[in-house]
């Protein structure tokens, strides 16, 4: 059983409303659910049937929103923590992008593009290459073999309540509450 993680000390983060965050924290609670219940269920099923095959194919989009949800989470602060520019991911970073200010415009520039779903930055170990990439379901587009170390929520139940249309806004005041030592310790694992 996945036991729903409470997120209730990002209450009175600054841009995002007590309201947006519990709808937000409730939808998040929706994937736990049925996480817990369609892994229950898959252990009665007749393997090979039609249904199993359905209830598989749900089950990594329950798991990913789920998982992505803590990422996201996770990565927030009310104290927003910068990112060392000492740090083996700034240099990271600095490596892939030029500079750490080509790397935010390019996320931010993910993020407003048009439709719903998530920006990751994502880590590739085995080459050593970060990727920003936009992942648009839960259950595809993700680069297999990466590991999201930022992840932004760009559907519009994480911005809608509080900025209506105007996801720019909502991607300033996310910028603004990332915990990069949380980022890090996800790229140093």
């Amino acid at each position: 059983m996945h036991e729903t993680k409470n997120y209730e000390h990002l209450l009175g983060l600054v841009g995002f409303s007590d309201t947006l965050l519990k709808n937000h924290f409730t939808l998040y609670g929706g994937y736990v659910t049925n996480v817990n219940k369609l892994a229950e269920k898959s252990e009665t099923m007749e393997m090979g049937s039609v249904e199993y095959a359905e209830l598989k194919r749900r089950f990594g989009w329950e798991w990913n929103g789920m998982f992505l949800h803590e990422q996201y989470f996770e990565n927030l602060s009310k104290q927003s923590v910068p990112l060392s520019v000492d740090g083996e991911l700034y240099k990271k970073i600095t490596e892939r992008f030029g500079s750490f200010e080509k790397f935010e415009k390019d996320f931010r520039a993910t993020g407003a593009m048009r439709g719903i779903g998530w920006v990751i930055l994502a880590y590739q170990k085995e080459e050593g290459r970060l990727f920003t990439v936009w992942v648009n379901e839960h259950d595809v587009e993700h680069l297999a073999g990466t590991t999201p170390l930022l992840v932004m929520d760009v559907f519009e139940h994480a911005y809608i309540t509080d900025y209506g249309i105007k996801r720019a806004d909502y991607i300033e005041s996310f910028w603004r509450a990332i915990d990069w030592k949380k980022v890090e310790e996800r790229f140093l694992k």
